[in-house]
């Protein structure tokens, strides 16, 4: 799957969202990938899991984990693709943890898989429950790269749409933006 061809998807399912958005790093944004709305066709998810599965099957991982909620749904269908283990973390007191008796071993094979990263925050504290568990971190894939190639996580990473999306401080915002009420969309 192209660059172009993700993008086209994002459109027809109405999750590329234009206006003034507060992003969840905090940072302002004119544009904001609402990719719950593209993961609820399940046939469209399925087309977004097989083209981010074909990017790290090479890897030969056992496990995927992903950070809840953005990355359950392309998370759990990237694992089904490859047919591997699908396991998540999610916010206990305002942290990422891992719950529900799942247990990641020393040395077990893991992808990190998540939808959107903008300065990579949930997927580098994903990450860091991957390594406290002594895992080997083989790739991160996600849906949406916002970090205009910015971020690194030590290991190669996997993106379908990498779009040069501005971001701004919210002290340092240019005139339209300013003129525009923020909106918070995330999880709504």
């Amino acid at each position: 799957m192209t660059n172009e061809e993700a993008l086209s998807l994002f459109r027809q399912t109405g999750a590329l969202l234009e206006g003034h958005f507060i992003l969840r790093s905090g940072l302002h944004s004119r544009q904001f990938f609402q990719c719950a709305q593209a993961c609820q066709d399940m046939p469209v998810v399925e087309k977004f899991g097989k083209a981010i599965a074909d990017q790290v099957r090479g890897y030969g991982a056992v496990t995927v984990v992903s950070p809840a909620m953005g990355g359950l749904v392309i998370g759990q269908e990237v694992a089904r693709q490859l047919g591997i283990r699908f396991i998540f973390v999610e916010k206990e007191e305002g942290k990422l943890v891992l719950r529900r008796g799942f247990k990641i071993a020393p040395g077990e094979k893991v992808l990190v898989i998540e939808d959107v990263v903008t300065k990579g925050g949930r997927v580098q504290e994903t990450i860091d429950i991957v390594k406290a568990h002594q895992a080997n971190l083989l790739a991160v894939g996600v849906m949406v790269d916002r970090s205009n190639g910015t971020v690194d996580f030590g290991v190669p990473f996997h993106c379908l749409i990498r779009l040069n999306v501005e971001t701004f401080d919210p002290n340092n915002l240019p005139a339209d933006l300013k003129n525009t009420p923020a909106v918070k969309p995330g999880s709504k």
